[in-house]
């Protein structure tokens, strides 16, 4: 009779771990809670952004563009190899307003 308890609950911690492990985390922030923050003069280094890209440049001045929201533009100078419409998560590195746009270096994290 023990050995079958500890089975079941050993079987049920396995499944219960399995569970766990499937769900991707939620982001930090949408490009329209990240925007708002911003605006409030909130500093998103380290938080995760999940957002719509709507514009993509590939040669700005900043480097790889991807637009979203108002005035968000995340930068980098590796190509994230996206396109307009892709949904994407990154982690912010530093955000900087720029002219009224913010400027945002980030980790990508997943397409």
């Amino acid at each position: 009779m023990k050995k079958r308890i500890v089975l079941l609950m050993t079987a049920l911690l396995m499944l219960l771990t399995l569970a766990a492990c499937g769900q991707a985390a939620k982001p930090d922030y949408t490009a329209s809670t990240a925007e708002t923050a911003l605006n409030k003069g909130k500093d998103l280094k380290g938080k995760t952004v999940q957002f719509k890209v709507t514009g993509y440049e590939p040669a700005s001045a900043f480097g790889y563009n991807m637009e979203t929201g108002k005035h968000l533009n995340f930068v980098s100078s590796d190509n994230p190899k996206v396109k307009k419409g892709d949904t994407v998560t990154v982690k912010v590195n530093k955000a900087k307003s720029v002219m009224g746009s913010f400027i945002i270096t980030y980790t990508n994290l997943k397409k």
